[in-house]
C-alpha cells in the first residue's frame, strides 16, 4: 500500500511540474527565464544542505548574489558577462568554505549552468520552443521507461557502487524510448534527419543517465537518501532535475558547435 501510495504520489507530481515547465516553455521569454532562475535557486540550496549544513547561510547568501546577478544579466541579453559572474561567485564561495570548497563552488557553477543553459536554449523563436521540448522528451523519456523496464526486466547492475537499483536493461530502455520520443517531437522528413536526430536523442539520453548518477554519487558521499523533500513522491528538485542539467547543457553545447556558436537551437534540431 505504501509503495503504490508512493507511486501514485510521484506520478501526479511529476504531471503538474511537466505541465509547468511545458507552459514556461510555450510562452518563453520573461517567465521561462525566471522559472529557472526559480528552480536553479532551489537546487544551489539544497546542494548547500547536503555538503555544508553548518556553512549554510553564509555560503547560501553568496551564491544566492551572483544567481541574481548573473539572472539579471542573462535577462538582458549578456549571457557571456552572466558566465563570468557565475564563475567568479563559484570561485568565491570555494575559498570562502572551509569543508568541502570543491564541491561548493562545483555546487553554485552546477546551480548556474540549470539557470543559463535552457534560456540559452529557448531563445525567442519557434524553433527554440521545439528544442526545449526537444530535450524534455530526451530526458522525461529516459527516466520514466529506465525505471519502469528496468523494474520489469531486472539483469545486470548497471552501477552498483554508485546507485543498486538501476540497471543495464532500463538504461538501454531508457535510450531507446528516448530515442523514439525525440523524433516524435521533430517528426523529420528524411531518412538522413531522422538518424541525426535518433543519434542526437541517444547521446543525450546517456547524459541525462550520467548526471543522474552524478548526483547518486554525491549523495552517497554525504550520506543522504535525497536532496530533500520539496516534491512529494520525488525527493528534492535536484533529484528531479539531475539528468535534465547534464542534457540541457550537453544540448547546448552540441547546438553552439554546430551553428558556429550563434544558434543553439537550430544547431542541435536542425540536421
Amino acid at each position: 500500500m505504501g509503495a503504490a501510495h508512493n507511486l501514485v504520489l510521484r506520478i501526479v507530481s511529476g504531471v503538474v511540474l511537466a505541465a509547468l515547465a511545458l507552459a514556461v516553455t510555450f510562452f518563453g521569454g520573461g517567465a521561462f527565464a525566471l522559472f529557472w532562475t526559480a528552480v536553479a535557486l532551489l537546487v544551489w540550496w539544497e546542494w548547500l544542505r547536503l555538503i555544508e549544513p553548518s556553512e549554510h547561510f553564509g555560503l547560501l547568501i553568496t551564491g544566492l548574489g551572483a544567481l541574481a546577478i548573473g539572472a539579471a544579466l542573462a535577462f538582458g541579453q549578456h549571457s557571456g558577462l552572466a558566465l563570468l559572474i557565475l564563475v567568479l561567485g563559484a570561485l568565491a564561495a570555494g575559498i570562502t568554505a572551509t569543508r568541502n570548497p570543491v564541491w561548493t563552488a562545483g555546487g553554485l557553477a552546477y546551480a548556474g549552468a540549470l539557470m543559463l543553459a535552457p534560456p540559452l536554449l529557448r531563445g525567442d523563436d519557434h524553433l527554440g520552443m521545439l528544442a526545449v521540448f526537444f530535450v524534455f522528451a530526451v530526458v522525461w523519456a529516459t527516466d520514466i521507461l529506465a525505471y519502469f523496464v528496468g523494474r520489469a526486466i531486472g539483469g545486470p547492475r548497471l552501477a552498483p557502487a554508485i546507485s543498486p537499483n538501476k540497471t543495464w536493461s532500463g538504461a538501454i530502455g531508457g535510450s531507446l524510448a528516448a530515442v523514439l520520443a525525440g523524433l516524435a517531437v521533430l517528426w523529420p522528413d528524411s531518412l538522413a534527419a531522422a538518424t541525426k536526430i535518433a543519434l542526437t536523442a541517444f547521446v543525450l539520453s546517456a547524459i541525462s543517465q550520467a548526471g543522474d548518477l552524478f548526483e547518486s554519487h554525491m549523495k552517497r558521499q554525504f550520506d543522504a537518501k535525497d536532496s530533500s523533500v520539496l516534491i512529494p513522491g520525488h525527493g528534492g528538485v535536484m533529484d528531479r532535475v539531475d539528468g535534465f542539467v547534464a542534457a540541457i547543457v550537453a544540448a547546448v553545447v552540441i547546438g553552439l558547435v554546430r551553428s558556429g556558436g550563434h544558434a543553439p537551437a537550430a544547431g542541435l534540431i536542425a540536421w
